[in-house]
């Protein structure tokens, strides 16, 4: 009995094939009539101003209606056809970074990315080191910190400097023993976003390598994993690329694949060919099976069973994010945050953002976050208020009016 991948993935769907619910298509596209998305792209509710897209990015309407239908066939799969397999996603988000549909593999979230690009390095913990800096993700910090506490990994932390990580001062701490570079492309709290390029060239001018989490960035900003030279990029798609909880994906330089990261996991995922010798009428071969292993980053990367129902969402997603266009949807919010750079400090909240950031969150200092969120329930508008900062993060379906509904709230 012999299993192909493609097969047991048509078996349970086709996640890496997966399309609309049935009559979607592309002129099912509406908008909600705000913003750079058209009216009923969305359906956030009237009355309702959501700007915290960093913290969970709505699902567009179409993407619901395909996770409805999906539901309805895993709920009732005698009466209901299976969605028609329509779209590659890993190809859809090889594109938007422009890498090749090799490098890509399915992931749970960001930090299994991370998790599995160094353990897959091999790290030599009494003599290479691995630099990062103070603004880089908190899952991947305590990640790294715990590998010092537990393996006395040499971990060199760059400090901010007025919420900007220096280039200098990480060049400082890069040395020939540098292993790996590990930066947040857009920093969560702060937004601060790295040259993805220059922090690339001063990695590979010491022979070490970079990961970028990407989550921040990927599908509301340009990225070229080509141009910018990083070596291996993660990201979960609940945020801007719009999808769900449970899939995200993982970039690895197709080169490196081997010759310098390795499997750390194993699974039936990553066979390109699985064949069984053990049952009736199979083929003489060694007792129980024989196997071949992807070449590409699914056959290093994926173990089992990915999330179908956030890869239906994604199907419809990725298509729009890339019809809409990462530069034109940068482009879009650059009036909104200029707006907030200008009034907030004048409310009382001082920029932890750099001015200069064209990211897609922009934060403030606040002093009493308690009352804070007890005046932006009153006014229904959804941004992130933490102890330490209040974050706003406008997407498409944000115009200057929403703005104005934060601001007038924080006035009261």
């Amino acid at each position: 009995m012999t299993l192909s991948r493609r097969e047991a993935l048509a078996r349970l769907g086709g996640l890496s094939v997966l399309g609309a619910a049935p009559g979607l298509g592309a002129a099912a596209w509406r908008g909600q009539g705000q913003g750079l998305a058209a009216a009923g792209d969305f359906a956030i509710p009237a009355g309702v101003t959501y700007i915290n897209s960093a913290y969970t990015h709505p699902i567009p309407v179409t993407a619901l209606e395909a996770l409805k239908s999906w539901a309805e066939f895993r709920a009732r799969p005698e009466a209901v056809s299976n969605p028609k397999p329509l779209i590659d996603i890993k190809a859809e988000f090889a594109a938007l970074i422009n890498a090749k549909p090799a490098e890509i593999s399915f992931v749970p979230n960001t930090s299994t990315g991370e998790n599995l690009v160094v353990n897959g390095l091999g790290i030599d913990y009494a003599a290479d080191n691995v630099v990062t800096d103070a603004l880089h993700f908190e899952g991947a910090l305590l990640h790294l910190l715990a590998l010092k506490a537990s393996k006395g990994l040499d971990l060199r932390i760059v400090k901010p400097k007025d919420w900007r990580i220096d280039l200098r001062d990480m060049e400082k701490l890069v040395d020939r023993k540098t292993r790996l570079i590990e930066v947040s492309a857009v920093g969560m709290d702060t937004g601060f976003p790295h040259d993805l390029k220059a922090v690339c060239d001063l990695a590979h001018a010491h022979g070490a390598y970079v990961y970028a989490d990407i989550v921040q960035a990927a599908g509301n900003t340009p990225i070229d994993v080509k141009a910018s030279g990083v070596d291996f990029a993660a990201c979960s798609s609940f945020k801007w690329l719009m999808g769900d909880f449970g899939l995200g994906f993982l970039y690895v330089k197709e080169e490196l694949l081997d010759r310098v990261i390795g499997r750390t996991q194993y699974g039936y995922y990553q066979a390109a060919k699985l064949e069984s010798h053990y049952l009736p009428g199979d083929a003489p071969g060694a007792f129980p099976y024989s196997w071949e292993l992807s070449p590409n980053a699914t056959g290093h990367f994926e173990a089992g069973t990915q999330a179908i129902g956030a890869a239906h969402v994604l199907a419809q997603s990725l298509p729009y994010i890339r019809r809409l266009g990462p530069d034109k949807i940068q482009a879009h919010r650059q009036p909104l945050l200029k707006k907030l750079h200008a009034e907030m400090p004048r409310l009382g909240y001082p920029a932890l953002t750099p001015g200069e950031s064209t990211s897609a969150l922009i934060s403030f200092s606040v002093k009493d976050p308690a009352a804070v969120r007890e005046r932006l329930a009153r006014a229904k508008v959804n941004v992130r208020v933490s102890h330490r900062y209040i974050r706003i993060s406008p997407s498409v379906f944000n115009e200057m009016a929403d703005i104005d509904r934060l601001l007038e709230a924080l006035a009261s």
